[in-house]
């Protein structure tokens, strides 16, 4: 139901109506919680912490639909606060387990709600500092809660983004040349559970792909469960292992067939369904083309500096080149090496990677390749003005030219990206100064950990690094680092628009 204006002239939202769309989905969340119990089971391990949550869960889903008025229909405003609002919910019931399972790393609520958080905005950032101790139940909620942020993250993008014109159908129904192509314009419920569809299969296929690889002796360190636990964090390109040492951890079959998945899993979801219900199509998209290119090129830079360094030699250079490339631009977070030791320059690479991140459309966080094309010819487009000024040059993707209204919401939605960005990494640097906690806290640690969140990455440099951890922040700096998460995924503009004046008034 749309939001209704009183006499004094302000819009009032639908709090109830939104408010019992978000105890709907803590119905739903609560059946998730069955997996790990069925895990822990089946370790000998105690079930009553995955018990206790989902009953807590549940029940508070099912008391805010009693006690609230459900709609058939919400409006945008509403929309927004759903959005908002849900993320942080469902994150504080996603941390009860790690809270109840009275583990030291995890006593913490503020500890507890940011590795549950990084979760479910499948950043991988994480405050554990020892992986390997957890459960086996506890290791695998914490592998799900990545692949269900990144189903919730494609409804997102169908549902919620098109009203703003900066991510969402828009760009993720990216015109494609030629009338074989058809759009996808079924129902939102239709799309998003295609997409499910396809998501689930892709997992599905990462796992029999990983066992087969453990199974046949390629790489005896990849069991069932770890082939389980890692197809669950690869698809949302999440990157939360089940080992301290994350994918370097394993051989290289099982490195080289992750590579593949978060490449995929970096493509546009709607493109991949369109190519494979038409057998064909996708490589005329121009984000795709350009997306695959970048992966290319930096893997190609990185790799030259890494030989001339003489770190590595062969199929190892250029494994280890590829893999943190991909995992860094498609926001997976994966490691397969300590890159701390690489050159500056290799480090300076991965963290722009970082900010430009991976397809609209995908499961991948950072500002999208698509908008940094768009940019790009927004921008050649001044400049061709600037010379000819009577000119009329559209901005044009796939062939189909943009218009005005998108195109400026491009290019406000990297301004705006760029501005938090500036913030977070000011308020970081201040923090922690005051706190003395990392006084000496240098550049490439503030800027990587600003780009690692508000991207959705994971790791970044210096003591943030592959194999480290966010635990030594202070406890300010932590709740600025959750909130980069939460706006980083849900692409921004969600959450700075239940800030500003407009959205309570008509």
């Amino acid at each position: 139901m749309s939001a209704r204006a009183p006499a004094g002239g302000f819009a009032r939202v639908d709090v109830s109506g939104a408010l019992n769309l978000v105890g709907l989905i803590l119905r739903y969340l609560s059946l998730a919680f069955a997996l790990p119990a069925v895990v822990a089971l089946w370790n000998g391990e105690s079930l009553w912490p995955f018990l206790a949550a989902g009953a807590l869960t549940g029940g508070t889903g099912w008391a805010l639909e009693k006690t609230t008025v459900g709609r058939e229909r919400i409006g945008q405003r509403e929309a927004f606060f759903v959005v908002a609002v849900s993320w942080l919910v469902v994150a504080f019931f996603v941390s009860l387990p790690y809270l109840l399972s009275g583990q030291d790393q995890l006593a913490s609520p503020l500890d507890a709600y940011f590795e549950a958080m990084s979760g479910m905005t499948t950043t991988g950032a994480t405050i554990l500092t020892d992986v390997d101790a957890l459960p086996r139940g506890l290791a695998m909620w914490r592998q799900l809660s990545q692949w269900l942020g990144g189903m919730g993250i494609i409804v997102l993008a169908l549902a919620v983004l098109p009203r703003l014109r900066v991510g969402g159908r828009q760009l993720l129904e990216s015109e494609l040349p030629g009338p074989e192509v058809e759009r996808l314009t079924a129902s939102i419920r239709t799309v998003a559970r295609r997409l499910w569809l396809l998501y689930a299969g892709l997992t599905l296929l990462e796992i029999v792909v990983l066992a087969v690889i453990g199974w046949t002796g390629l790489d005896p360190r990849m069991t069932f469960f770890d082939a389980v636990a890692h197809a669950f964090t690869t698809m949302p390109t999440g990157g939360f292992s089940t080992h301290a040492r994350s994918i370097e951890y394993f051989g290289a079959w099982t490195q080289w067939a992750i590579v593949a998945f978060m490449v995929v899993a970096g493509m546009n979801f709607a493109l991949l369904f369109r190519a494979l219900r038409r057998h064909g199509g996708a490589w005329r998209d121009e984000e795709l083309r350009l997306y695959l290119a970048l992966l290319v090129l930096a893997s190609g830079v990185v790799l030259a500096k890494l030989l001339s360094r003489g770190l590595y030699e062969g199929e190892a250079a250029v494994r280890q080149s590829v893999f943190q490339v991909v995992s860094i631009m498609t926001t997976t977070g994966y490691t397969s090496t300590d890159f701390n030791v690489w050159p500056i320059f290799a480090g300076l690479v991965l963290v722009l990677l970082m900010l430009i991140g991976g397809s609209a459309g995908s499961t991948a966080g950072g500002m999208k390749v698509v908008r940094v094309l768009l940019l790009a010819r927004i921008l050649r487009r001044e400049l061709d003005q600037t010379v000819h000024r009577e000119a009329v040059v559209p901005i044009r993707l796939n062939g189909a030219a943009l218009d005005e209204r998108t195109a400026r919401a491009v290019g406000s939605f990297i301004l705006l990206y760029a501005v938090i960005f500036v913030a977070g990494a000011l308020g970081l640097a201040l923090t922690e100064a005051v706190a003395s906690s990392h006084a000496d806290l240098t550049w490439e640690e503030t800027f990587s950990a600003t780009a690692t969140t508000l991207g959705n990455v994971g790791p970044g440099l210096g003591f943030l690094g592959p194999m480290g951890s966010f635990e030594p922040f202070s406890p300010i700096s932590k709740g600025i680092l959750i909130v980069l998460m939460w706006a980083g995924r849900l692409e921004l503009i969600p959450v700075v628009v239940l800030l500003t004046r407009g959205y309570w008034r008509r």
